[in-house]
């Protein structure tokens, strides 16, 4: 029991948390979907510039924001005749940030390997 008398929330199952985390990765897992979050890391926008920025047409975007704002990811909020969507969490932007950084080690180790093989 916390300070105030109310049960502690349960923790997690561990395969419900590794549910949930592979459902966050499906949702990296797509190009598009990983542009829509870096290009809404500089502003919130609607389809229409998402689209624009991307060369994509809408319906695409609007299938992948909402993969996105189901997976928790993006927000929408209506701005007059739009809907503007952003980031729930900017967090996943370092996320990404920290996932290209590793890819960046592995391809170094990659054309390291490849340069010792090409030399023997």
């Amino acid at each position: 029991m916390s300070s105030v008398g109310q049960a502690l929330p349960s923790k997690p199952h561990p395969r419900e948390l590794t549910a949930l985390h592979a459902e966050v990765c499906q949702a990296l897992a797509d190009p598009t979907r990983i542009a829509i979050l870096y290009e809404l890391a500089d502003e919130p926008r609607n389809v229409s510039e998402l689209a624009d920025g991307l060369g994509m047409p809408q319906p695409a975007i609007s299938r992948h924001l909402k993969t996105l704002r189901e997976r928790g990811m993006v927000r929408a909020e209506r701005a007059g005749a739009y809907t503007v969507y952003s980031l729930t969490d900017v967090r996943v932007i370092d996320a990404l940030n920290t996932l290209r950084s590793v890819m960046a080690s592995i391809l170094a180790e990659r054309g390291a390997l490849a340069t010792a093989l090409a030399e023997r």
